[in-house]
């Protein structure tokens, strides 16, 4: 089976040879959320959003997934790559939702997800994880379900709260 490396090299070089195209505007976010995998995890990270126009948005991103794991607290890394799809063309209304398609990646597992998105800044996204080999987080295997919710708050909206 593929390592982690070199799945999140695949990825990132698929992700970032469709945003050398044209240039893009960037944003940067904040991501609190919760993450079913196998076990509860709290998230906290951050992550950069790519636009050129609002029918396809471009998300990288890396958090942090802490919880406790056979009676033990544990932390992973993540990084995630996302692609947020409408194709509804001049009408903001109708870009109030995306669909989402992506994957996740830690230490431990791979997990490719889909799911929607309202205004790009709460999510909520399934997928399958496959572990990493034969690593476990504390003895606990990392594999099966994989359940995400998530709040992504534009840093733009924390700097101008305390104007």
């Amino acid at each position: 089976m593929m390592n982690f490396r070199t799945a999140f090299a695949i990825l990132s070089l698929f992700f970032l040879s469709t945003l050398v195209k044209a240039q893009l505007t960037m944003h940067k976010m904040i991501s609190v959320g919760y993450t079913y995998q196998n076990q509860s995890f709290g998230e906290l990270g951050g992550k950069l959003l790519f636009l050129k126009n609002d029918d396809v948005i471009y998300r990288l991103g890396g958090s942090a997934l802490m919880g406790v794991a056979d009676s033990k607290f544990a932390i992973m890394p993540k990084l995630q790559a996302d692609v947020l799809l409408n194709f509804e063309k001049n009408v903001d209304f109708y870009h109030s939702y995306y669909f989402l398609v992506g994957a996740e990646g830690t230490n431990k597992y791979i997990a490719p997800k889909i799911g929607v998105t309202l205004f790009g800044m709460l999510d909520l996204t399934g997928g399958y994880a496959f572990p990493i080999g034969d690593t476990r987080l504390n003895g606990k295997e990392m594999k099966g379900l994989n359940i995400n919710f998530t709040l992504n708050i534009p840093t733009v909206f924390i700097h101008d709260m305390f104007k």
